[in-house]
């Protein structure tokens, strides 16, 4: 890797974790310091060709872990994706020294629930969210409430990379729920949770759990159709789009 650059680490793969073939979760360690806040995403990036090639990808790990965790999604005619597949523990990546983004979670506003809405990878920030403040709430910097409740959209079961973690989360923590749902059940008569896309449910569950544009801001991350077609929800809700809702669009594209 020839890159000379005091923006990039040279980051090392420490683990690496295969959900299903295309769905992979990567640890990297940095190499110095990264700061970033829970929703946040980093850009990783390889040379290729003399040419570097760099992506956003939306951290899962907290800011008090010591290594960066991702959930990415192979892209197979991807410029970086298949590149990234191929990369085993040890292997060397670039990755910008500073986080970006302004997906985090709304402190300010004065709501108090938090609509989480996504689909396979988008669940990554939405796992940040709920690590940072398990923890706090653990150690008392946090005092429960704040409500976060998730909507996990998938095709099938086994593209929930955190499935298991999130369940048990949702056990322990009396302010966070999370809902996963598969919108292809019919491959899988084992599947015995909720039903339909993610927008699918939405309504059923904001009426459920008594979300509105009074009390909530939501938070839509993965699929660009369904983040434009919850946003459409959530408009004939009363939820303003530049107050109360937040988005974080990941293109099904080359990549």
């Amino acid at each position: 890797m020839r890159v000379l650059d005091d923006r990039f680490y040279h980051a090392t793969i420490t683990a690496r974790s295969e959900f299903a073939p295309d769905l992979w979760m990567l640890r990297v360690r940095a190499g110095g310091e990264f700061n970033f806040i829970p929703g946040q995403f980093a850009t990783l990036g390889l040379e290729s060709d003399g040419k570097r090639i760099e992506r956003p990808y939306s951290i899962a790990s907290a800011p008090f872990e010591n290594e960066i965790e991702f959930f990415v999604e192979l892209v197979p005619e991807g410029a970086l994706t298949p590149r990234l597949y191929a990369l085993q523990p040890g292997d060397k990546l670039l990755m910008r020294k500073v986080a970006k983004g302004k997906f985090t979670l709304d402190t300010e506003s004065g709501r108090k629930h938090h609509l989480l809405i996504c689909t396979v990878t988008g669940v990554a920030p939405f796992v940040s969210f709920v690590r940072a403040l398990s923890k706090d709430w653990k150690e008392g910097r946090f005092d429960g409430s704040h409500k976060l409740y998730l909507l996990n959209g998938a095709s099938r079961p086994w593209e929930f990379g955190y499935k298991d973690e999130l369940t048990r989360a949702a056990a322990e923590l009396p302010w966070f729920t999370y809902v996963p749902t598969v919108s292809r059940p019919w491959d899988h008569s084992e599947w015995d949770g909720e039903i339909g896309r993610a927008d699918d449910v939405l309504r059923k569950y904001a009426d459920h759990w008594e979300l509105d544009a009074g009390n909530t801001t939501a938070y839509l991350c993965g699929h660009p159709d369904m983040i434009a077609n919850g946003k459409a929800i959530l408009k004939r809700r009363g939820f303003i789009e530049r107050t109360a809702v937040k988005e974080e669009t990941y293109w099904i594209a080359p990549r």
